[in-house]
């Protein structure tokens, strides 16, 4: 089934107004079905992305929260989340689908890249970032996503000038990129093709991280 369905959106609805464990386990079948729903989306959608992209694996995320750390002790999540992994250590870059009614979008990029990524992505961009801004600037690009997103430091990153000519792009600490969707284009038939080219439109962005997170500082590979 290619289809997200409106009994899956019915379910996130409902699970949002009665976020306990009484009613889940009442309607558990309800959340067995939408879960099925994701899945069946999620593998027709890996069929697509394996006709241009090298995709390892597909995984929807769990339902259930960890409320240790947090101070909403709801015991559930209110959305279904689809991701994406990239096959082989030269392709860089995870995708990301988000289903929740009044919230859905396509994402991807790179959510929090651990010290060396992050240091190495400043760099290059500290050294010429102008592949990376006519990236950003494309039309397609634009068309789908707008602008780049994500957590920044307020000034600039240690060892970098504040006054460098590109430091709106260095102060990045995430890398992200999303498209917003319509509870009614989710469960239209050709959502999926839809996020087939919102993927596709994601291929430059991912690319260019893809040749500096394989290379050092001196353009070497590294793999």
């Amino acid at each position: 089934m290619s289809t997200i369905q409106k009994s899956t959106f019915s379910f996130l609805k409902d699970i949002a107004k009665h976020n306990n464990r009484e009613w889940f386990t009442e309607n558990k079948q309800r959340y067995v079905d939408a879960k099925e729903n994701t899945e069946a989306f999620g593998k027709a959608l890996k069929e697509k992305l394996s006709l241009h992209d090298l995709i390892d694996q597909m995984k929807v995320f769990r339902i259930y929260k960890d409320v240790r750390f947090s101070k909403d002790k709801t015991p559930y999540k209110t959305n279904m989340g689809i991701s994406f992994s990239r096959a082989t250590a030269a392709l860089r870059g995870g995708m990301y689908i988000n289903i929740e009614p009044g919230n859905s979008f396509v994402g991807g990029g790179f959510w929090n890249p651990n010290s060396d990524d992050l240091k190495r992505i400043r760099y290059e961009l500290s050294v010429n970032a102008s592949e990376m801004r006519d990236i950003l600037n494309d039309p397609t690009f634009k068309q789908h996503f707008g602008e780049l997103k994500g957590d920044k430091v307020k000034t600039s990153p240690k060892g970098f000038d504040k006054n460098h000519p590109d430091i709106d792009l260095i102060r990045y600490k995430q890398f992200l990129i999303s498209e917003e969707f319509t509870d009614a284009e989710v469960m239209s038939e050709d959502f999926i093709e839809k996020c087939d080219q919102c993927f596709k439109a994601m291929r430059p962005f991912f690319n260019f991280m893809s040749d500096v997170l394989t290379t050092n500082n001196n353009g070497e590979s590294i793999l």
